[in-house]
C-alpha cells in the first residue's frame, strides 16, 4: 500500500480522478489497479501544514521583545503543526504509520515550496519509509497517469527541499531579529508602531520609496519644440526641428527665432532612410510576464493573477504557473497540433485558423530542452475547457495563455520605417518619422497597447524641393519618473531594481538575480500592503509615511540592498541545484544578523524624524478593527478627519451624512498627511511642487475656501 501526499484537497482529487476510488474523511482510497496493485491512499496538506516554532520555544527569554536578548540564533531549527491544522495532520500521520504502508509518494506542487511542505509533514510524522516524488507540470488525466509511471527518486529533488528550508530559516532569522531591533529602537524615538522587516520585502520597499523620492526631488524644466508642415512635390508631411539629434530647445526666444527664420522658406529633402523592422512573436509566458500583462490589461494584482492561474492549473486547463522559463521541451511541442485543433473549434479563436506555422519543433525561440529546468512555460493543455463555463476572470487569464500559443504559430510582424531629413533654407534641419505595416503577423492575435506616434509618410526622394507651409512652437515640461504599477513592480523585483527598457526586459529570463522567486513576488507585494508600507490607488503604487520612515531609518543598511538580496537568491538557487552548501549559507546568514543588529544601533544615534508625521504610527489594538488616526477637525461639520486608506474622510459620514473628503492624490501629486493637517488647522498648506494639468506642471498652495466650501489652488 502506498500513501500519496498532495499539497491541497483539490489537487488530491485531481490525482485520484483517473482511478476508481472512495472518498473518506481527509483522504481518498484508490482501489486496486494495474498501477496500484495493492491500492493507495491519497491525502493532502492544507497549504503549509507545518511552521517554524516561535522564539520562546527555544528559550523563554526570547518571548519578550528586548534589545538585550538579541540576537535570536537557534542552534537547530524546529517545526510544529500549524495552529488549526492538527486534525488533517493526524489523518496523514495515521495513514503513513500504518504497517501495511510501504512507500510514501510526495505529490506537492512540483517546486521548492511543494517539496518543503510535504517533507516537513513526513518529518513531523516521525516515519522512516521509502520516498518517491511525483513531478507534474499539468494535472490532466493523461499527465497524472504518466507521472505515476515515471516517479522521481527522493534524492533527485532533495536539494530543492534544502533550498526551500534554507530560504525559510534565513527569512525567519533576518525578519525576527531585524524587526525587533528596529521596532524597539524606533520606540525609543517615540514611534510606537511595529516595524516588520524582511530579506526580500525591505529591499522591495526601498525601491518604491526611492522612486517616490526621485519624483519629489524632480525639478520640472520647460522646453520647446518647433514643428513644421511641409509641402514637397505636392505632398504634405510634418517634421520636428533638431540639431545633432536634440529636439528640445531650452528657451522660448530661440524657438521663436527658429520658427520665424523657417516661415515660408524653401525646403529640400536631404536624406531618406528606409528600414524593414521584423518583430517576432512574444515568448511564452512565465509567471512574472503573465502577471505583468494581466495587470496592464485587466489591472489584476500579481496575487490575483497567480490565484486565477493556480485554479486553471488545478482544473487541468493550463500547465504549472509558478515557472520562470519561457521555453518548452520537444515533448510539449509535439502536443501543440492536437491542442490547436481543439482550439480551432472554439468560436473565439476559429478566425485565426489555419495558422501559417504548422510546428514549433526546431524553433529555439520557443522550444529548448536545455533551458527548461523545473518547469516549462505556461501553456494551455490538451484539456481545453468549455469557455462559457469559466468565470470571467478565469477566461481572461486562459485567453492570454491561449493567444500566446496561437501567436507563436504566426508569422513575424513586418513594419517599414522611414526617416526623412528636410533642410530649410540650407540651415535648419527637420526630422520626420513614418511607418507602414507590411504584415500584421502575430499582432492580429495579440494587439499591443503601444500608441503609434509616427505618421504615414508619402513617397519622398533626396533632392525633392518644396516649402514650409506652416510652422509652430510647442511648450512642454520635462516629466518626473513614473510611479510603478503593481505589474511593473513585479518586473522591478525580477531585475533587482535595474532600469531596463521594454526591449531589454524581454531578455530578462531564467536565472535572473532578482528579489524573490516567481512564486513569492506576488506574496511580498501583498505583505507590503497588509503591513501598511504601501498603498495601491488606481493600480499605482505609493509608499506610506510608515514605509518611508522605515527606509529612512535603515539608511544604507544591507537590508535595503536589492543587489545583496539578489545575490542571496542566486546562492539559494545553487543550493536547489546541489551546487552550494545549505550549512555555509546559514552560517553566513547568522553573521549577517549580527551585523544588522550592530548597524541598527549605530544608525539610531543619528535618527531625526522631525519631517515625518509619526502620530498615525501606533500599535494596532489587540481586538477589533484598527482605529483610524485623526488628522484634524472637519471644516464642514466639526467632526474628525480620519485616514481612510486612499483618502481622508469625516468620521461623521454615517451619523451626519458629512461628505467632506480629501483625496491623497490631487492632479498627480501625492498629498502628505502633514499637508492635510496644515490645511485643516491653518486653512492652507505650504507650497506643494509638482501638480500636473494638461501636460504642464505647476506649484501651488492648497487653500480651504469657506465661501465655496471646497479646496482651491493658490498659485
Amino acid at each position: 500500500m502506498k500513501v500519496i501526499i498532495a499539497e491541497k484537497p483539490d489537487q488530491g482529487a485531481k490525482l485520484a480522478a483517473p482511478y476508481q476510488s472512495v472518498k473518506k474523511t481527509g483522504y481518498i482510497e484508490i482501489k486496486k489497479t494495474a498501477q496500484f496493485p495493492k491500492g493507495a491512499y491519497i491525502t493532502w496538506a492544507v497549504g503549509h501544514l507545518c511552521e517554524l516554532v516561535p522564539p520562546e520555544v527555544y528559550d523563554a527569554k526570547w518571548k519578550t521583545w528586548k534589545l538585550d536578548t538579541l540576537p535570536i540564533l537557534p542552534s537547530r531549527f524546529q517545526h510544529q503543526v500549524s495552529k488549526g491544522k492538527g486534525k488533517q495532520f493526524q489523518v496523514i500521520k495515521k495513514l503513513v504509520q500504518q504497517s501495511n504502508v510501504t512507500e510514501i509518494i510526495m505529490a506537492g506542487d512540483a517546486g521548492r515550496e511543494g517539496e518543503l511542505i510535504v517533507r516537513l509533514i513526513i518529518d513531523q510524522c516521525n516515519v522512516q519509509k521509502p520516498l518517491k516524488r511525483l513531478w507534474l507540470s499539468s494535472l490532466t488525466r493523461k499527465a497524472v497517469e504518466e507521472g505515476f509511471r515515471s516517479l522521481k527518486t527522493e534524492e533527485q529533488t532533495r536539494p530543492l527541499y534544502y533550498e526551500a528550508l534554507s530560504r525559510s530559516c534565513a527569512d525567519w532569522l533576518v525578519g525576527m531579529n531585524a524587526s525587533r531591533v528596529y521596532t524597539l529602537l524606533l520606540q525609543k524615538k517615540g514611534v510606537s508602531d511595529v516595524f516588520s522587516t524582511g530579506r526580500v520585502q525591505t529591499p522591495t520597499l526601498a525601491l518604491i520609496v526611492k522612486r517616490e523620492q526621485e519624483i519629489e526631488d524632480f525639478k520640472p524644466e520647460p522646453f520647446w519644440e518647433v514643428t513644421a508642415t511641409f509641402i514637397v512635390e505636392g505632398k504634405e508631411f510634418k517634421g520636428v526641428w533638431h540639431k545633432d539629434g536634440e529636439k528640445r530647445i531650452k528657451t522660448a526666444e530661440l524657438a521663436n527665432k527658429i520658427a520665424s527664420f523657417c516661415k515660408g522658406k524653401q525646403a529640400t529633402i536631404v536624406d531618406v532612410k528606409k528600414e524593414e523592422k521584423r518583430f517576432k512573436p512574444p515568448f511564452f509566458y512565465t509567471l512574472s510576464s503573465l502577471q505583468t500583462v494581466a495587470n496592464q490589461r485587466y489591472r489584476y494584482s500579481p496575487k490575483k493573477t497567480l490565484d486565477i492561474a493556480q485554479k486553471l492549473y488545478v482544473k487541468g486547463f493550463i500547465s504549472y504557473p509558478r515557472t520562470d522559463s519561457p521555453y518548452v521541451t520537444k515533448g510539449e511541442a509535439f502536443t501543440f497540433p492536437t491542442i490547436l485543433e481543439t482550439l480551432s473549434t472554439k468560436p473565439e479563436y476559429a478566425s485565426y485558423f489555419p495558422l501559417p506555422v504548422s510546428t514549433l519543433i526546431g524553433n529555439p525561440r520557443f522550444v529548448n530542452d536545455q533551458k527548461v529546468t523545473d518547469h516549462y512555460a505556461i501553456i494551455p493543455t490538451e484539456q481545453v475547457p468549455e469557455l462559457e463555463k469559466l468565470t470571467k476572470e478565469e477566461k481572461n487569464i486562459y485567453d492570454l495563455v491561449v493567444r500566446s500559443l496561437l501567436a507563436a504559430h504566426e508569422e513575424d510582424a513586418l513594419v517599414d520605417t522611414t526617416k526623412v531629413e528636410t533642410l530649410v533654407d540650407n540651415r535648419a534641419t527637420f526630422q520626420s518619422k513614418g511607418k507602414v505595416v507590411k504584415q500584421l503577423g502575430w499582432r492580429k492575435i495579440i494587439q499591443t497597447n503601444k500608441r503609434e506616434k509616427d505618421q504615414e509618410l508619402p513617397a519622398l526622394g533626396v533632392g525633392n524641393n518644396g516649402q514650409v507651409k506652416h510652422i509652430e512652437t510647442k511648450e512642454s515640461v520635462t516629466q518626473p519618473p513614473k510611479r510603478y504599477t503593481e505589474g511593473q513592480l513585479i518586473n522591478v523585483m525580477k531585475t533587482a531594481g535595474k532600469q531596463v527598457t521594454d526591449q531589454e526586459l524581454e531578455k530578462v529570463l531564467m536565472e535572473s538575480q532578482g528579489l524573490g522567486t516567481e512564486a513569492t513576488r506576488a506574496g511580498i507585494i501583498t505583505v507590503l500592503k497588509d503591513r501598511g508600507y504601501m498603498t495601491v490607488t488606481k493600480n499605482i503604487v505609493y509608499p506610506t509615511e510608515k514605509g518611508r520612515l522605515l527606509i529612512e531609518a535603515l539608511g544604507a543598511s544591507l537590508l535595503t540592498s536589492a543587489e545583496m538580496t539578489a545575490k542571496w537568491e542566486q546562492r539559494l538557487r545553487e543550493i536547489g541545484k546541489g551546487e552550494a552548501s545549505p550549512a555555509i549559507f546559514m552560517d553566513q546568514t547568522k553573521k549577517l544578523v549580527t551585523h544588522l543588529l550592530d548597524e541598527a544601533s549605530r544608525q539610531s544615534l543619528s535618527w531625526d524624524f522631525s519631517n515625518f508625521d509619526t502620530s498615525s504610527m501606533q500599535k494596532k489594538p489587540k481586538r477589533g478593527k484598527r482605529r483610524s488616526a485623526s488628522v484634524g477637525k472637519c471644516p464642514g461639520c466639526g467632526g474628525s478627519i480620519l485616514d481612510k486608506g486612499t483618502f481622508y474622510g469625516c468620521s461623521q459620514y454615517q451619523s451626519h451624512q458629512c461628505k467632506f473628503t480629501i483625496s491623497k492624490v490631487i492632479l498627480g501629486k501625492k498629498i502628505r498627511q502633514k499637508d492635510v493637517k496644515n490645511l485643516l488647522k491653518d486653512g492652507k498648506t505650504e507650497t506643494i511642487e509638482g501638480f500636473k494639468k494638461d501636460e504642464k506642471t505647476f506649484n501651488a498652495t492648497l487653500v480651504w475656501n469657506k465661501e465655496q466650501n471646497k479646496i482651491t489652488f493658490l498659485v
